[in-house]
């Protein structure tokens, strides 16, 4: 019987002490990551940055009380926040009340529909959405991410827009008006993470570059020189609200809220997969699915905006020890403490240097590795990347997303319907069959023909299998037997089953017999119930290959027998 996906995570019940030093070494450390992820990545989705805080508060306690990963680091994210813009701004001017209503609503929408498809078991939802198509929406993205924070980086008047040549085109025009000192600030700040974290994974890089960006910004008074700076920061906790609940605009958010939702998912459950493997421990892909859903809308009644688990924040909670959800728990009271205590510092933050820690971060999301191995792997798997990157680029993120999702059904309705199929021969000596186009000493049996198919049988591949059977048969006019190798097929449809009964009237047609091999229990009820085992005869059926064509070759030399000389 499978656990019901709503329960408790099972590290507190009870907590091995052996875990604290580590749990609290990693919370500590990804608490004070949070902070400038948090503050950067609000601005990336066109809200104020204190709501990146709240979103990396509330989320994190429920994932941390429900996930199945002790490592995955739960909070605002790069990608779902260009979504949140994209699909927000649409239907409200950034910075008004109704912006922030539409994407704290955006964070219960995308909740229900995640608790929703991991309540009706749906984890494998994220198999629709193939490696390459992510990767190519994902590097898309990045540029798009990074091209957005182009006006905070160097002080330039760009309008927002989706559209990276738009905003390469407005750069240029407008080159000329950089601001220096901006700049400069920006450039800073992103060499400052990047020796931070070539000193050690560890090392605070992004706190380290706030720190002096800010205490330059108000030493030398630079906010009067034109740098923008982020301004007063409201102190103290999100209080409970649920005036975002609202029907006017469920609607016209729910192409948004499906995007998220997907591809939220997909970005934790990869990172969590991948984690949980090198430590030694399994993923349940419907709890994290309910565990997603619960901290979106839990957060959502604490002004949170929509959040995921990131990829870099769960790599270093790995690196900084780790073990259990009590380091999500350690994050979120130090961004909590923050809320109360700390927000004043954050007024002479320039925005030039969240826009640093964004592009940081995104770079990481460039996956040239990936297209250097489908080059020389997959050129098939390559074009979709290259397809769903195109796309993205030129039409958006939402448009991409969706071009990649259709790319990737059609990619696997065209594989599905061309299955391996091999005509096998009996190797030397011995009761092992193997493809004769593949094992040169496989030795075909003379008035036997032994065929396999390496995929289930359905409706959108039996007119490929039947059409390349009775064409074998063609090519092998002695056949008087056809073994069908079944073995590898686990399922079959009912268009599957009337194929293979007209296969059977023609191969009578020709004084062909039909011997099943290998069949599987499943498929031998199904085959059962259709009356095919009968029509078939219930002693062509055989467990393997070797008694079936030993069988064969006896209806065979029958055959010649009778045959006039």
């Amino acid at each position: 019987m499978k656990q019901f996906p709503i329960s408790l995570s099972s590290w507190f019940r009870p907590y091995h002490k052996i875990n604290l030093a580590g749990d609290l070494n990693a919370g500590i450390t990804v608490g004070v990551m949070l902070i400038p992820q948090g503050l950067a990545y609000a601005l990336i989705a066109g809200l104020p940055p204190i709501y990146g805080l709240y979103a990396a508060l509330v989320p994190l306690i429920v994932y941390a009380l429900l996930g199945t990963s002790g490592q995955l680091a739960v909070g605002p994210v790069a990608m779902v926040s260009l979504l949140i813009a994209a699909g927000v701004s649409q239907m409200a001017e950034s910075g008004t009340e109704t912006y922030l209503e539409l994407a704290i609503l955006l964070a219960f929408m995308v909740g229900v529909i995640q608790l929703a498809l991991g309540l009706l078991r749906f984890g494998t939802v994220t198999n629709f959405l193939s490696h390459p198509v992510l990767s190519g929406f994902t590097s898309a993205a990045a540029i798009i991410i990074g091209m957005a924070q182009l006006k905070h980086l160097v002080g330039i008047p760009i309008p927002g827009d989706e559209n990276v040549f738009i905003i390469a085109l407005h750069a240029a025009q407008n080159i000329t008006t950089f601001h220096p000192i901006t700049l400069a600030i920006g450039i800073g700040g992103i060499l400052v993470i990047l020796l931070a974290k070539r000193i050690s994974p560890r090392l605070p890089g992004g706190i380290l570059a706030v720190a002096l960006a800010t205490g330059l910004v108000f030493w030398a008074g630079l906010d009067n020189q034109g740098v923008a700076i982020v301004g007063e920061v409201p102190a103290g906790l999100p209080s409970f609200s649920l005036t975002f609940l609202t029907l006017e605009h469920v609607r016209g958010l729910l192409p948004t809220a499906l995007a998220i939702a997907l591809v939220g998912f997909m970005e934790s459950i990869a990172v969590a997969k991948s984690i949980a493997s090198k430590n030694g421990y399994s993923i349940e892909p419907n709890r994290e699915l309910v565990a997603l859903g619960m901290a979106n809308v839990a957060g959502s009644f604490f002004s949170s905006f929509p959040t995921t688990g990131g990829f870099s924040r769960s790599a270093v909670n790995n690196q900084a020890g780790s073990k259990t959800g009590l380091s999500s728990l350690v994050s979120a009271t130090v961004v909590g403490l923050t809320l109360l205590f700390f927000t004043p510092l954050f007024t002479f933050l320039p925005k030039a240097l969240l826009a640093s820690i964004v592009i940081v971060a995104v770079v990481g999301l460039l996956d040239f590795a990936e297209v250097k191995y489908l080059w020389r792997v997959n050129r098939t798997d390559l074009a979709l990347l290259a397809l769903t990157f195109i796309t993205t680029l030129l039409l958006g993120i939402e448009e991409g997303i969706l071009t990649g999702l259709v790319l990737s059904l059609l990619s696997f309705v065209n594989q599905a319907s061309k299955p391996h199929m091999a005509v096998l021969g009996r190797l030397p000596n011995q009761e092992v069959f193997r493809n004769v186009d593949r094992f040169t000493e496989a030795e075909r049996i003379p008035g036997v023909l032994i065929f396999r198919v390496d995929a289930s049988l359905f409706f959108g591949n039996v007119d490929v299998v039947r059409d390349a059977i009775e064409l074998a048969v063609g090519l092998n006019a002695e056949t008087r037997v056809l073994i069908f190798d079944l073995y590898p097929v686990n399922r079959i449809d009912s268009t599957a089953l009337h194929s293979l009964s007209k296969l059977h009237d023609w191969l009578g047609s020709k004084d062909i017999s039909l011997y099943l091999s290998g069949v599987k229990g499943p498929v031998r009820d199904v085959l059962f119930k259709a009356g095919l085992t009968e029509k078939i005869g219930a002693d062509h059926f055989f467990d393997h290959i070797y008694p079936a064509s030993e069988s064969a070759k006896r209806v065979r030399d029958a055959y010649l027998e009778r045959e006039p000389s």
